[in-house]
């Protein structure tokens, strides 16, 4: 797999990466998503919404988390050196604030207020 040109790829015009991925939605829910999908396409490329992100994501988040060199852990094992990225220090898990927080600022830029 070529990374250099696989976003230019993928997803494609269906919204697939290959044969997987896409949205399977009730048809109801369909114009809601096209125009979630839009503003982000809008939205993605302003340095303003990426400004706005990184802010957020330091001050309420605690990012970049650090990363610990562990010293004693790397000279017991030997010819090695081991870093431990500490996502445990951000205040509710990574994953799941990481995508809330891009959510909220999206429907923040759409003028949702709920």
């Amino acid at each position: 797999m070529d990374f250099s040109t696989y976003l230019k790829q993928y997803p494609n015009a269906e919204g697939r990466f290959g044969k997987f991925g896409g949205a399977y939605l009730p048809e109801k829910l369909v114009p809601a998503f096209e125009e979630i999908t839009q503003a982000y396409m809008t939205i993605c490329h302003s340095s303003q919404f990426v400004k706005e992100l990184r802010r957020i994501r330091k001050e309420f988040q605690g990012r970049p988390t650090p990363v610990y060199h562990c010293e004693r852990l790397s000279r017991k094992l030997g010819n090695c050196q081991i870093y431990l990225k500490r996502e445990d220090l951000n205040h509710t898990g990574a994953h799941k604030f990481n995508h809330c927080m891009g959510e909220g600022l999206l429907a923040k830029f759409m003028g949702k207020k709920h």
